[in-house]
């Protein structure tokens, strides 16, 4: 099966249109299976959960039910979906990163990093909810990018929203490069074209896993995926046939 994790103040809706393309295609539905859409803040809402121990009870969880998953994932989702990788590296048929950290190396940026991610989450928590999306969307990184699905319902959600701002801050993630040799799997790594600075993080970070590969998708931003949907349908299926070879 296909799992999807959503970025950032996400919801896992927001895979609806990349998982009804999947099922679209019947060769690759009979030979992946459906995608599962997770809701990343069920992992917030009772308790705080590190990066390391997100990686681990993923994998544990997938473990139990599927035999070769693999691992679609956006942004936070994306870190996510490399703490899961390394966690049990053998375990995964394959991975798509898209518009990913991998991980800050300097302290200085890491500690101006937790700052900032303590602003928001405070933001999140008490702010107005309209106020806070605007903000949040008003960032440079997503500046100019497509509308993403209804916000408006993770209101509800905010205390984990809140949360994740503090345990799943890329300042308090280690630099995962250091670690990438780890990595099994093929992982196609994709970016859009005006994401100059997650463009070059890919390219950095492609050499230092074992089967890797960089995409860089046209006319694109951060948020790739719902810029560009056929086109970022099209090229991971043809990364599912081509590099981890499922066969219908």
């Amino acid at each position: 099966m296909i799992w999807a994790l959503h970025g950032a103040v996400g919801r896992s809706a927001d895979w609806s249109a990349f998982a009804l393309s999947m099922r679209q295609n019947p060769d690759l539905c009979s030979a992946v299976g459906e995608v599962r859409r997770i809701d990343l803040w069920r992992f917030l809402d009772c308790c705080p959960m590190s990066l390391e121990k997100f990686g681990s009870t993923l994998a544990g969880e997938i473990s139990r039910i599927d035999p070769e998953p693999i691992l679609v994932a956006y942004s936070m989702g994306g870190r996510l979906a490399l703490h899961a990788l390394l966690a049990q590296p053998k375990m995964w048929k394959g991975a798509v990163i898209i518009s990913t950290h991998p991980g800050l190396s300097d302290e200085s940026q890491r500690v101006e990093r937790r700052k900032k991610d303590a602003e928001w989450s405070a933001l999140s928590l008490k702010a107005d909810w309209a106020d806070f999306l605007q903000q949040w969307n008003a960032q440079g990184v997503l500046d100019g990018s497509v509308d993403m699905p209804d916000r408006q319902a993770l209101k509800t959600r905010r205390a984990s929203v809140a949360r994740s701002f503090v345990d799943w801050s890329l300042g308090v993630q280690e630099d995962l490069t250091e670690r990438f040799q780890e990595i099994e799997c093929p992982v196609l790594w994709l970016t859009g074209e005006n994401d100059a600075k997650f463009t070059d993080l890919a390219k950095e970070s492609i050499d230092l896993i074992p089967e890797a590969e960089h995409c860089i998708l046209p006319g694109c931003g951060h948020r790739a995926p719902w810029e560009q949907p056929e086109d970022f349908a099209a090229i991971c299926q043809n990364f599912f046939f081509s590099r981890l070879h499922v066969r219908p």
